[in-house]
């Protein structure tokens, strides 16, 4: 097998998977929670959550993991970029904990340690496995017109 090196612009794209979605999704719910309830009845109510300032950088991150996910999985394998994903458990986690002063169980912070631990032995592998080669077209014809 050959042994794929990452280079730091793709470090930088996992870092930005790693980071932009826990960033979102916690953005998205401080500005939630200063919104209080809304209902998919009222569709005037999501419209104008999405202008709201949290909200909206809260979609403006999660759009920049899509992106930054979209490019990762274009030169690596969904196991190995998964994972970075994975570890945005820990990140949401924190910041729910020490910026939205949520109360966290002990149960969770467990189940959190046990993803981290996983991702661990995960994230060990290569970025890209080997995929078996490709015999070209007019060679598999060849072959099926010798039989």
């Amino acid at each position: 097998m050959v042994e794929h090196r990452l280079s730091p612009r793709q470090y930088a794209i996992l870092g930005s998977v790693a980071l932009c979605a826990p960033l979102g999704d916690t953005f998205l719910s401080r500005g939630m929670t200063q919104l209080g309830p809304i209902s998919l009845a009222h569709p005037g109510s999501l419209i104008a959550a999405v202008f709201t300032p949290w909200i909206a950088l809260g979609i403006a991150l999660l759009i920049g993991f899509f992106a930054s996910y979209l490019t990762a999985l274009s030169w690596a394998d969904l196991t190995f970029v998964l994972p970075a994903t994975a570890f945005g458990n820990v990140i949401v986690a924190l910041l729910s904990r020490f910026w939205l002063h949520e109360p966290i169980s002990l149960q969770r912070w467990a189940g959190i340690a046990l993803i981290t631990v996983g991702v661990g032995f995960v994230a060990n592998g290569p970025s890209l496995t080997e995929r078996p080669a490709e015999i070209p077209l007019d060679k598999v014809l060849e072959q099926e017109q010798a039989q």
